[in-house]
């Protein structure tokens, strides 16, 4: 009998002290609570705020959000606009990289909370999610080797060419719109389109203007490519969860930053063209 109580009493000192090695139940209840509140919540905005961070779905594209090559750490005319907006809105930007063309999807997921990339404001992505007003003005363009710029100067050549463009981006749009998709190839990034015609195995890409001036040509990573031709003009938004409550907010700091002159500052380091 004395044996059996011993035993009894060492099992209840044991789970005494693993219970105060552990977290506190106040503690466990609360971060329970408010991962709950998070989740549950239908204001994304108080979604956000309770998690103490905007995570922000992108691609690696210069200038908007890339690496620096000394740090590692994310830079770019994006990642500090995002910085900036979160900062009034008292959280931290977190910064995911993501399959672009699954965007919309990683959205509804709540696997992030912005798509954030210097995204073209198509008919297509205003209809999948709730965008801001435009902030940057942006065009496709087709670039090609730098030997090849007179070979293609015209359209009416270009039907015949093959080309390589991120998947799910306007630059693929762009392709189909005025070449058709036989001669598509699609890749991850557009970054990858650029190597594809680097490499010889498409003749041209169609990328952003906004990289194509940053990653193209003497001094840049792609100095043997060039720009041919425009093919159409555009503007970069914002995307939230469609009647997510963050569109409106975000709206209201852009204007701020826009009246500051913080923006114009970002535009002009990174050397581009706000949206009136």
């Amino acid at each position: 009998m004395k044996k059996i109580l011993a035993l009894l009493l060492a099992m209840t000192f044991c789970a005494v002290c693993f219970a105060g090695c552990g977290s506190t139940p106040e503690e466990t209840t609360s971060d329970v609570n408010a991962t709950t509140a998070a989740n549950n919540s239908d204001s994304d905005y108080e979604y956000i705020k309770a998690n103490g961070k905007m995570v922000i779905g992108i691609t690696e594209y210069e200038p908007m959000n890339y690496r620096d090559k000394e740090t590692k750490e994310w830079t770019g005319f994006d990642t500090e606009f995002a910085q900036a907006v979160a900062e009034e809105l008292g959280v931290e930007a977190e910064f995911k990289v993501i399959d672009w063309d699954n965007k919309e999807l990683e959205l509804d997921a709540r696997s992030i909370d912005a798509v954030w990339n210097g995204m073209t404001l198509t008919d297509e992505v205003k209809k999948s999610m709730s965008c801001t007003d435009p902030y940057v003005i942006n065009a496709q363009v087709v670039v090609v080797r730098a030997e090849d710029k007179d070979k293609y100067a015209t359209k009416d050549v270009l039907k015949d060419a093959t080309f390589a463009a991120e998947a799910g981006s306007a630059g693929a749009a762009a392709i189909e719109d005025a070449f058709g998709t036989d001669n598509l190839t699609t890749v991850t990034a557009q970054s990858d389109a650029l190597l594809e015609v680097q490499s010889g195995a498409a003749d041209a890409c169609v990328i952003d203007i906004t990289m194509a001036t940053a990653m193209t040509g003497e001094g840049s990573s792609y100095a043997d490519l060039t720009t041919a031709m425009e093919l159409t003009s555009e503007e970069y938004g914002i995307g939230f969860r469609l009647g997510s409550d963050m569109t409106e907010k975000v709206n209201e700091i852009i204007k701020d930053l826009k009246a500051n002159g913080k923006l114009q500052e970002l535009a002009d380091k990174y050397e581009l063209t706000l949206a009136e």
